[in-house]
């Protein structure tokens, strides 16, 4: 009876040393284990769910939705892990945005990523927990409500992500140099959109102190972009639209007004510029996909807290114009900038 006492007693101070041991393995990580990469992070991986909300079908939402897709995955599997994506779309509608990223929620996805200003602003809505990356989004803090945002700063909550801002003073200094005798411009943009304001507000004093006259015109939605389109047309040398999702989901319209009337346009993305414009200072949506993908990374697998991420800008920006549409209007581009590839 001893013997048979003892051997019990022995083997629950074994299983209770084993449960010691396995709890302080996962309640306290080694020090680099949140920091590594590579083949450190690799025994960390484990199979992740994420749900991606964009906005609206466009190629340059499209394209930071690939990216995004594609280097978390690639880096994922490079850690031993596996990914799995959600990937749904908007169809221009914040309300299905809403469904959507609550429909996340229920899912208790690992991530959220939200492509695109309402995207952004549902899933803020929809959670407090749950960690959020933006994508194509040009303010965070006009998306998210806070006051004082500067590049530097962090949402302090569980959001951030990357911006797909070019800068309104480079955007400025393209028309200026591209246009340096017209004198009216348009600034068309979509009023619904607080980031097509934000940057309409702010490049428009940098074109005043060039000696340009500027009138904004506003559409509420893509039921009369075809008539303000019109209107701005008739009345100015060179319209200004800014990464605008409405805009960018209505090029066609915009075109067919634009180029008729002789007037170019100065886009504030490359997607706008391909439907109607002549020419951009913008960025590859792809690349800022691929930049969000490496932020998801760091929090899935390495343990980072979304709100202490600064925001992330686009790694390069780039002088690109529409061969087509600088035929169609007669104009000759300077020899740095790149032609957009249809």
């Amino acid at each position: 009876m001893k013997k048979r006492w003892l051997a019990a007693l022995m083997a629950g101070a074994m299983a209770l040393s084993m449960t010691a041991c396995g709890n302080s393995g996962s309640d306290t990580p080694a020090p680099d284990a949140q920091s590594d990469t590579g083949d450190d992070a690799a025994a960390t991986a484990g199979s992740y769910n994420v749900g991606i909300v964009q906005l609206v079908q466009h190629p340059a939402l499209d394209r930071a939705t690939q990216g995004f897709q594609d280097k978390l995955t690639e880096l994922v599997e490079q850690a031993g892990g596996t990914v799995k994506f959600d990937s749904q779309n908007a169809s221009g509608e914040s309300a299905n945005c809403a469904t959507i990223v609550n429909g996340f929620v229920s899912a208790n996805v690992d991530l959220i990523m939200a492509n695109a200003t309402p995207a952004l602003q549902a899933a803020q809505a929809a959670t407090e927990d749950i960690p959020i990356l933006g994508t194509s989004v040009t303010d965070y803090g006009t998306a998210l409500g806070i006051e004082g945002w500067t590049s530097e700063s962090t949402s302090g909550t569980n959001i951030s992500g990357t911006t797909d801002l070019a800068p309104l003073d480079g955007q400025a200094q393209m028309l200026n140099e591209l246009f340096p005798d017209a004198n009216n411009v348009g600034l068309l943009f979509c009023s619904a959109e607080p980031n097509s304001r934000y940057q309409v507000e702010t490049i428009k004093p940098f074109l005043e102190d060039m000696g340009y006259t500027c009138t904004e015109y506003s559409f509420t939605d893509s039921n009369d972009v075809a008539a303000v389109a019109q209107n701005a047309a008739s009345a100015c040398d060179v319209l200004y639209i800014p990464t605008d999702n409405t805009a960018a989901s209505c090029t066609e319209a915009i075109a067919n007004v634009v180029l008729p009337a002789k007037v170019p346009v100065i886009a504030g993305e490359q997607g706008i510029c391909e439907g109607c414009g002549v020419a951009s200072l913008s960025i590859d949506y792809y690349d800022l996909g691929t930049a969000t993908g490496e932020m998801a990374f760091e929090i899935l697998v390495n343990g980072a807290d979304a709100g202490a991420m600064p925001v992330q800008p686009a790694p390069v920006f780039t002088k690109m114009y529409n061969a087509a549409n600088c035929e169609a209007l007669g104009l000759t581009m300077p020899a740095d900038y790149v032609a957009i590839e249809g």
